[in-house]
């Protein structure tokens, strides 16, 4: 691997910082692949560093995709595949990832799915009360907030601070006795900002609220423990750093709170003991059918068919991720991380991310950036996630140095005027 002198300057000047953190985060003494683990992807014809929208499918999940695809058109060479086993892999692995116990998981639909469940299951609007999230919270939840307000929640959205972080005086300030829910993004899809789980839920849990964390560019990205941190709920989809696809994702909802949780709705997947009494041979009872709830997180939000193209990507990816190590991935890219920091502040690119970031993003903003950064990164064949005002870069597994110096040879010497 080549790293150009251009990269190399502007990681240097990041050199004392990463130094602690790489330590902190030192890979395990038998690494089981290295790094970057281009060979685990297809070639790609461009530069891609927006996997923090979309991350690409490892080799070897498409191939326990065409194995599926045989299973399910019945082909003479189809493996024996057994979903349930698959289904109940998935969920282990992910609690082993986030530091969660099979019983504490659901699968759901998305990230958006588990969060709407957890309002639900907490009697929300209809119980009212406060709800305190923040301006670094996924931008899809600015809508499900803005209508829990219309419906009469008192809902109090923190601002983000001129360095890009939210400020956890004011969230403490902010939340209450009549506070139900802090909800956050443990990384923030805007920036890369990463709230401290463990302080959050202290401040939420000194005046009996809980809290939500969207996972979404956590899981996989950064070291987890939803245990420890005290973390009550969570939620992510699976098609970011867990590199599965859209469709499937997983809700967590702490042991403890499982009994004071409402069910919103009943599906099938929530049933542990299932009998019918109107059938030949059953045997007799009053009812059409005696049956019982899992006593767990699945008996409380289950759904009805999951996506077994997710879990067949899962049951490849999550281990896989598992054995690179979150840590070793996150030591790994933050070279890559602190090029680009370091570099578009040299320039003058006005940045969102805190400096001492520690996640896969890094964002920039810049007034009109879609028709101002489509044509050089077209040039450069980079692709980065170009918003109206801002534009985010996303560093996994597969990126090197000479990524980040095709990207930083693409963008303009200066922000356009």
């Amino acid at each position: 691997m080549t790293f150009t002198r251009r990269a190399l300057v502007a990681a240097a000047a990041a050199a004392p910082a990463l130094a602690d953190g790489a330590a902190a985060a030192a890979p395990p003494a038998a690494a089981p692949a290295a790094l970057p683990a281009r060979s685990a992807f297809a070639a790609m014809p461009y530069v891609y560093l927006d996997s923090g929208s979309t991350h690409p499918m490892p080799l070897g999940a498409r191939t326990a995709l065409e194995d599926y695809l045989r299973y399910k058109t019945r082909a003479a060479d189809a493996p024996a595949l057994d979903m349930g086993e698959k289904e109940r892999n998935v969920i282990a692995a992910f609690g082993e990832l986030v530091g969660a116990s099979p019983d504490e998981l659901s699968l759901v639909q998305s990230t958006t799915m588990g969060e709407n469940l957890v309002l639900q299951g907490l009697g929300l609007p209809v119980a009212g009360g406060r709800i305190v999230t923040d301006a670094l919270h996924f931008f899809g939840s600015f809508y499900t907030y803005g209508e829990m307000a219309k419906a009469g929640v008192d809902v109090v959205t923190l601002p983000m601070t001129r360095e890009g972080r939210i400020d956890l005086d004011q969230m403490a300030a902010a939340v209450n006795d009549k506070t139900r829910l802090v909800a956050i993004s443990a990384v923030s899809t805007t920036n890369g900002f990463q709230h401290d789980l463990k302080r959050v839920c202290d401040i939420a849990h000194a005046h009996g609220a809980y809290v939500y964390a969207d996972l979404a560019h956590a899981a996989g990205a950064v070291p987890l423990d939803l245990r420890a941190t005290g973390v009550d709920f969570a939620a992510t989809s699976s098609y970011k750093w867990l590199m599965g696809d859209f469709g499937l994702g997983f809700l967590y909802v702490r042991k403890e709170l499982q009994q004071k949780v409402k069910r919103p709705w009943w599906g099938y997947h929530q049933v542990g003991r299932f009998q019918t009494h109107v059938f030949p041979y059953d045997a007799p009872g009053a009812a059409v059918a005696d049956y019982a709830a899992q006593p767990n997180a699945a008996g409380l939000f289950g759904m009805g068919t999951t996506s077994w193209t997710g879990v067949v990507q899962l049951d490849h990816t999550l281990p896989w991720i598992r054995a690179l190590d979150v840590g070793r991935i996150q030591a790994w890219r933050q070279p890559m991380i602190d090029a680009v920091q370091t570099e578009l502040r040299r320039r003058g690119y006005e940045p969102l991310t805190p400096l001492d970031s520690r996640t896969p993003l890094v964002a920039f903003a810049l007034k009109d950036a879609r028709s101002r950064l489509r044509d050089p990164l077209a040039k450069g064949d980079v692709r980065i996630t170009v918003s109206q005002n801002r534009f985010r870069v996303s560093v996994s597994v597969f990126n090197d140095m000479n990524d980040i110096d095709r990207l930083l040879a693409a963008l303009p010497k200066a922000p356009p005027a």
